[in-house]
Parts: C-alpha cells; structure tokens; sequence
C-alpha cells in the first residue's frame, strides 16, 4: 500500500492524467498531438508545475485518453478543482455532517493511532459499545488530520441505528454532491454512483467519516479504494465482514480520565472538595464517557453535591433514570441497539442479567438462558458484534459493561413472566452452588483421584473453576442464603473449607462460612453448627483481625462440641481457639489447648487432621520458647509426609510440605543454626509450585528469610542473592514493610 506522503507533491490531476496515460500506452508527444496541446505542458501537468489545464483543454485531453462514464467525470472534476487551486483558494471541507463534540479527554492513545492510519490510508473501523464516545473520537480525529488532506474531508452520518438508516444510494448522492457532480450527472444505479465514488476519490487525498454505520452492507459500496485516502467508520457493531479494514475497539475511560471529564464540566474546585464521591460517581457511571458527562450536566445544570448524585445512583434501580440530562439519555442509546437484535438474541441478552459475574462463558449463558450449550453461540456472537457484550482479553470470556447489565436486567423484569424468571434463576444457582460443591470435593485430603460422577476433570480444573467463577458463585451463594436454601448454602460452605486453607484472602470466605452457620442453625444441625462456628471464628481472626470476636465463636463452638461429645469437631475448635489465642498473646492457655487438640488427633488420618493439629501445637511451642520441641514437631511431620507420599492431592501434599519445611527454618533460625535453617528454607523455596497451589508462606517471605540466615551464617554473596530475589517479588503497596526489611538486610552486606 503506497504511504499517502508519498504523493503529496504532486497535484490530484497530475497524477490522474499520468495514470491515464500510461494505461492508454501513450507517450506524451503522442497525447499531445491527439488533444492538441503541447508537449511542454503536458510535462509540467505531470510533473506537477502546472495544477490543471483550461475547461476546453482538459475535455480534449479526456477526449484524446478516450475516457468515458465514471472516468471522465472524476478526470473533469479533477480539472475543476486544480483551476480553484491555481487561484489561491485553499483545500476545503466539502461535507460534514457529523455534530460538533466537547473537548475529547482520556483519547490521545487512540488519536495517536489514527494519525499513523492517515500515513498509511486505507479503512479503519472503530466500534464500541452505546456511548463509549466512538463519534466523538471520530470527529476529534478528523479536526485534527484534516490539514493532511489537501483534497478535502468528506462526512456522513448513516444513523445505523435509527429505525431507517440513511440508505447506501441516499448516502452515495450526497457524497457526489459534495465532491462537485451535478445532480443530472449522479447516476440513477446504486453500482455505477459506487463506481463513480471510487473513481473519484482514486486520485485524491480524502478524509473520509462515516458515522453511525448500520452494517456492512451499508459501508461497502462507500469505502475508498485509493491508497492516498483515508475511511473512518464508526459502528456498534464489530463490521467484521468488511475486507481489508483495520479495527480500533474503544473501551471506556481509565477512572483518572473520567474524574478529569467531571472536572472539565462543572470545574476542578467541586472534584477537589469532594475526591471520594467523585471517584465513587465515575464508578457508579461504569467510566463510560456517555454516562460520565451526563452526571456531570446534571451537577453542572442542578447545583447538587457529588454525594448526593452519588446516593441517588447506589441503588440499581434508579441508576439509568439518573443518567439523563436535557436530551442525552443513556437508556435510549441501549434500547436502540436492543431492537436491532434478533428476537432470539433478545431474549439471551436478558436473561443473561441472570449471571451476576464479571464474566462468564458460553456455558454459563447457556444455563442461565435455558437453552443448550450447542444452540447459544449464535446469539451470543450476535450480542459481541453489537457491542452490547464484550470479550476479555485475557481469557476470551464474555463481559457486560455494569450500565448495560443494569439495562439487561430491566429488559428480564420487563418482558419475562415472574414464573420463568423464577425458574431460570432456581436453575442457574442450582447448577452454580453445585458445581462449586463438586470443585471443593476435590480438595479434601481423602481424594486422590478424581471420581467419574464429577464434572471436572482435574484438580486443577477445579481450582480454575472456583477462581474464574468467584464473582457469580459468591453472590449467588449469598442469594441463596437470603432465598433459604439451607443445604444447598451449608453445603457450599462445608466443601469449600479445604480449599479455602492458605486461600483465606482472595475471597470473602467470612461471608460464606457465616451463610453456611445460619443454614446450620436452621436445619438444626448442631455439628455443622460446630464446624462452621470454627469457620467463622478462625476467619474473624486470621483475616478480620478481630481476636475477641474470634475467642468467642470458637468458645461456642468447643461448649457445643463438649455437650454433644463430638468429638473430632472439639479437636479441631479447640485448636483453632488456641491459635487466636497466641494472636491474643496469651500463649500458655493456647499451648495447653493446642496440646490437648494434638495428643486428640492421635487416631485421626495424617493429611485430614493429625498434621495440622501438630503443626498448631509447633507453633504453641516455638511462642512459648520450647524450640527444640517444636523443631522435632515439625521434623517428624517431614518424615511421616515423605513416608505418605501420594496418599493425598497435591494441593494438600505441597501447602503442607512448605509450610513445615518454612515452619523448621525458623525453628532453626531460633536456635541460631543458621545454615540448616538456610537449608531447611531453600527446601521450601524448592517445594513451592509452579501453579496456583495455594501456600501459607510465599516465595518472597521465604526468599528474605533464607538470605538473613545465610548472612548469619557468613554466606554474604548467597544471602546478597536471596535478598535481591526477595526484593524483587515483593510489589504492591501491602509488601512496604517486607520491602524495607529486605533492604535494611541488604544494607547489613556492605
């Protein structure tokens, strides 16, 4: 593809009456002597000295050319305007239809991408959701690239998304207009205006914007040919039909931009007083710049705080009835794209507002749609070429933006009887709740191989499942505790617990073990009552921090236990309860409850119980000095582990290798033998899995502890490099801490 730079010195009808003449085989003494002009002339026509010949002049030389229809029109054009040109006048829009925008903010990446398509022309297509600002980045960027095309900028808006769109021909005769073609002269055909269109445009640097578009079939027959013009198309839909377009998705603003939208509107004194609620609104708005502007109209026109606009768009149900300002409506922009669907992807879009997660896949549609896997790709596809879902980039998943999943879920209440409603919901959760009860099975330490009747196939297929669902299994599980499903909630809450150890932060488990406690207590089952009591009462303390609260759960939960001599559920709530009490600092009271929990666990499976209440009772001892003890606690469980090998999953085998590997260095560390520790440290390191094998110690925690130990021990350059690792892995602003550590260690080398 020629770059358009490559011919700006030479004018529009220069470079036409060369084309034709070499296409005619003629030389120019030969073309000179059919029109009758001279040689001289036509060499500076060519050469681009002369910027066109007379009217009388240039009809001979299309004449002598023997050019006819679509040819000669855009050959006498051409003429036409290298006449203006000679006089001075300079390059001019000659339509543009498109409406004017406010100052574009959060674009330049995109700007900076269109200015390198006008280098290269061609067509570039930028689709997008209803109100992600495609039009607006449209018209910025043919403001700004305008001066690069000497011929003059074209624009149309094809209203795709009207209930009649402006009709290819309708869209052809105006375009004609603009580029001088009488109205006598414009084809009555709709093929012979596209090639009329085509010719003209082949010898002119042209900015071409067609706004709006419907679909393909409406585009195709305006799109330049020429490499010397450039075509911007802008649509809701992905137009993937089109050949030979390149593609600019917009997505909506980063937060920072769209704060600086709001500031743009109703000035920068109201986002400094109120920066929180600012950032909560653009939020709320889904910072889609559509969304954005209008609360920034309704702050700016109606004189209200940000927190007031703010609590008024918490609640779903008001959110799109907030987002309207004089004539700028988002619901609108939705519900045209919505009637322009098929009636059967109508019907999955709402029913898809089913699916609470931040993405899903086309099983999950299924299911909540009620339709086969098999059956609901089409309209799926459907809903990604219209912009109204999306695809992630990372894991090719579909996604809602929140604004138009509040859209989907009005649509749902609005056209689906109360009773189907009902029924696709009781379905979708049922299979959500019992797919997570399937994957959590699979973490218990009884499980070596994956049974038959469960639907994954792997651990690790499990564990995939239950991170990339989180966000639909987790409120649909607090659903269905609010609905009163009791076994299905208590279930849920029950397999979950293997999994959830070293997994206490990535989700809210707090949440979910409190569910499955009040389900308990509902179904009047006092020994799910006691595990889910020690749930609970751990949780609060590990990952709330609230130790009281936690001693006093698990006090419930061991007197239950005691009065209904159930006995492993004592165990373990007595051990738990020791363990907040070490946080507590009453280590003497923890040591004795965590020794009555081990010597307990005496006749209980290894990796199921008996390991964790010893590797409890190691830690009560190293709190209260005993570290010999401890040491051998812990050097016992590494034998038996060994020994047992490939008696359990590898998820329960590694976070327990790591952990006593981990737990013995600062034992070892303790008693100042600071290599075995080093040693003992390093084993972990070299234990700690590749995947998303969860562990309760990390590879940077390990890696600073390994490097203090080979610095005591006088190993400077191996400790030097356990640091810089260490150093290196610790990111984020919750690892500052660990970070200055590591860097006082470092400094201790010199």
């Amino acid at each position: 593809m020629i770059a358009l730079s490559d011919s700006i010195d030479r004018p529009a009808f220069g470079q036409c009456l060369l084309r034709h003449r070499a296409k005619a085989g003629l030389s120019q003494t030969e073309l000179a002597r059919a029109s009758g002009m001279s040689v001289r002339a036509l060499r500076d026509l060519e050469h681009g000295r002369a910027s066109a010949p007379q009217a009388r002049s240039t009809e001979l030389l299309a004449e002598a050319l023997r050019l006819a229809a679509a040819e000669r029109e855009s050959f006498l054009l051409l003429g036409k305007e290298g006449r203006r040109r000679s006089g001075h006048a300079a390059g001019q829009t000659l339509l543009y239809g498109l409406p004017a925008v406010p100052e574009l903010i959060g674009r330049e990446a995109e700007l900076r991408q269109l200015s390198q398509e006008a280098t290269t022309g061609g067509v570039v297509v930028i689709i997008g959701p209803p109100g992600v600002g495609k039009t607006s980045l449209a018209v910025t960027a043919a403001g700004r690239l305008a001066s690069r095309f000497p011929d003059g900028c074209l624009a149309i808006n094809l209203r795709g998304v009207d209930d009649r769109p402006v009709t290819t021909g309708a869209a052809l005769e105006q375009l004609l207009a603009a580029l001088g073609i009488q109205p006598s002269r414009i084809p009555a055909d709709q093929n012979e205006r596209a090639d009329l269109f085509r010719t003209l445009l082949r010898d002119r640097r042209v900015l071409v914007v067609l706004d709006n578009a419907a679909n393909e079939s409406q585009v195709r027959p305006l799109l330049a040919t020429g490499a010397h013009s450039l075509t911007i198309v802008t649509c809701r839909r992905a137009l993937a039909g089109l050949e030979s377009a390149r593609w600019l998705p917009l997505d909506v603003l980063l937060a920072e931009n769209s704060v600086d939208m709001i500031a743009s509107i109703v000035g920068e004194a109201v986002v400094r007083e109120e920066p929180e609620a600012t950032g909560e609104l653009v939020a709320l708005c889904g910072n889609l710049p559509l969304a954005v502007r209008i609360v920034g109209n309704r702050l700016a026109n109606r004189r209200r705080s940000v927190a007031a606009v703010v609590q008024q768009m918490r609640d779903e149900r008001l959110r799109l009835d907030s987002l309207t300002a004089g004539d700028l409506q988002l619901r609108s922009a939705f519900e045209v794209s919505f009637q322009r669907l098929s009636p059967p992807a109508q019907l999955v879009f709402r029913r898809l507002a089913l699916i609470a997660g931040a993405d899903f896949d086309d099983e999950f549609a299924a299911v909540a749609c009620g339709l086969p896997v098999d059956e609901i790709g089409l309209a799926l596809d459907e809903l990604v070429e219209a912009s109204l879902l999306a695809i992630t980039s990372v894991s090719n998943r579909l996604q809602f933006h929140d604004l138009i999943r509040i859209f989907a879920r009005e649509r749902l209440a609005a056209e689906e009887p109360e009773d189907v409603r009902h029924r696709l919901r009781d379905e979708f959760y049922s299979y959500v709740l019992g797919r997570g009860v399937a994957a959590g099975k699979l973490f218990f330490a009884d499980v070596r191989e994956v049974p038959a009747d469960n639907p994954f196939r792997s651990l690790e297929q499990a564990r995939t499942w239950l991170v990339q669902e989180a966000t639909t299994w987790f409120p649909v599980h607090q659903e269905a505790a609010a609905l009163g499903w009791h076994r299905e909630v208590l279930d849920f809450s029950f397999y979950a617990q293997r999994y959830v150890q070293s997994r206490e932060l990535e989700h809210d488990w707090l949440a979910v073990h409190s569910a499955g406690l009040k389900a308990a207590r509902a179904l009047g089952l006092r020994d799910k009552e006691v595990d889910s009591l020690t749930q609970v009462g751990w949780l609060q303390s590990f990952v709330a921090g609230e130790h009281e609260l936690a001693f006093a759960t698990l006090c419930t939960a061991v007197e239950i236990a005691e009065t209904d001599s159930y006995h492993s559920g004592l165990m373990v709530a007595r051990c738990a309860k020791g363990l907040v009490l070490l946080r507590l600092g009453r280590v003497a009271e923890a040591l004795e409850l965590n020794r009555l929990a081990y010597e307990m666990s005496a006749d209980y499976d290894f990796f199921a119980l008996r390991s964790w209440m010893a590797v409890s009772y190691g830690a009560a001892l190293f709190a209260v000095g005993r570290l010999e003890e401890s040491l051998a606690v812990y050097q016992s469980l590494l034998a038996e582990l060994t020994s047992r090998e490939g008696e359990t999953n590898r998820d329960m085998e590694t976070k327990a290798r790591v952990l006593m590997l981990s737990k013995a260095g600062d034992c070892l560390a303790g008693l100042q033998r600071w290599q075995e520790a080093a040693l003992s440290y390093r084993a972990a390191r070299s234990a700690q899995p590749d995947d998303q094998v969860a562990v309760y110690v990390s590879e940077a925690e390990l890696a600073l502890s390994e490097g203090v130990a080979w610095r005591n021990a006088g190993k400077l350059d191996t400790a030097r490099a356990c640091l810089e690792h260490a150093l290196e892995l610790f990111t984020g602003p919750a690892t500052g801490a660990d970070r200055e550590r590591t860097e006082a260690e470092l400094a201790l080398l010199g």
